[in-house]
């Protein structure tokens, strides 16, 4: 059994499940750590801080300092990330703004650990998968040998079943890591550097897009530029800079809620 895909394969990004867009938005909860409102502005309009000053806007151009092709070294001494991830899992390194939510390294622990205990499990499963297939009873065999192929297929489903919960249980730490992640915004790094960039809830696209916008202000800022409904239920162009990058937005309930930039040819591994 092979090991559950990160989130480069099989996974288009990593944005949050529709569910939990819902409960985010609906709730309110989507918000950054400086509380600045979350509901849609005019398009062409950014948003509007506390303080009445429009926050910077968030695009491929850059935001914070951060734009496709910023190495995670560079990202770090410019300030505008803390300095320990929040997350590892998958292999992809995920820091939050400054100020934003610090490490929780029982959360890490427990991802550590899940994944761990996955490839772990993986790889007996195709160990006994391996041993099942090789040592299959053919025309004449003897009762023993039959009996002996049962055992070995068993073990093979039992192997898999195991790896299988364990994928479950990844995927919900996952999700949860996802979760928090789209809540206050942040950066991704994987293997050849930004992998993702996500947005606070306070910030708006050159066009006014952000959390809480409609479906029908995200289509009228976009739907000329390449706008497009995936088959998992999330909005996708391209970011109109380097090759690869796009912008996701993840809609539920008719709003949107959360906006990503990503390079889907940087892998986390």
């Amino acid at each position: 059994m092979k090991a559950a895909p990160g989130r480069t394969s099989g996974r288009a990004g990593r944005m949050i499940g529709l569910g939990l867009v819902v409960a985010l938005v609906g709730a309110g909860a989507v918000g950054c750590s400086s509380g600045a409102a979350a509901g849609p502005a005019a398009a062409g309009t950014p948003g509007q801080s506390k303080a009445g000053k429009a926050p910077e806007v968030f695009g491929v151009a850059g935001y914070r300092g951060l734009a496709p092709g910023t190495a995670k070294e560079a990202a770090l001494a410019g300030g505008a990330l803390e300095a320990a991830p929040v997350s590892t899992l998958d292999g992809c390194a995920d820091f939050s703004y400054r100020g934003g939510p610090a490490p929780d390294p029982v959360r890490m622990a427990a991802e550590t650990a899940a994944e761990a205990r996955l490839k772990e499990l993986d790889a007996k499963a195709d160990a006994a998968g391996a041993k099942a297939d090789s040592g299959k009873a053919g025309p004449g065999a003897s009762a023993k040998e039959f009996a002996d192929d049962a055992a070995r297929q068993a073990e093979a489903a039992r192997a898999v079943a195991e790896a299988t919960q364990a994928v479950v249980g990844v995927a919900t730490l996952r999700e949860a890591r996802d979760k928090a992640f789209a809540a206050a915004g942040g950066a991704s790094f994987g293997k050849g550097g930004l992998h993702e960039l996500v947005a606070p809830a306070d910030a708006r696209t050159a066009e006014g897009i952000g959390a809480g916008s409609t479906v029908d202000e995200l289509k009228q800022a976009y739907a000329a530029r390449g706008l497009e409904l995936t088959g998992d239920g999330r909005y996708r162009m391209p970011a109109g800079g380097p090759q690869g990058w796009v912008y996701e937005f993840t809609v539920a309930a008719d709003k949107v809620g959360a906006v990503v930039l990503a390079d889907r040819g940087t892998k986390c591994v």
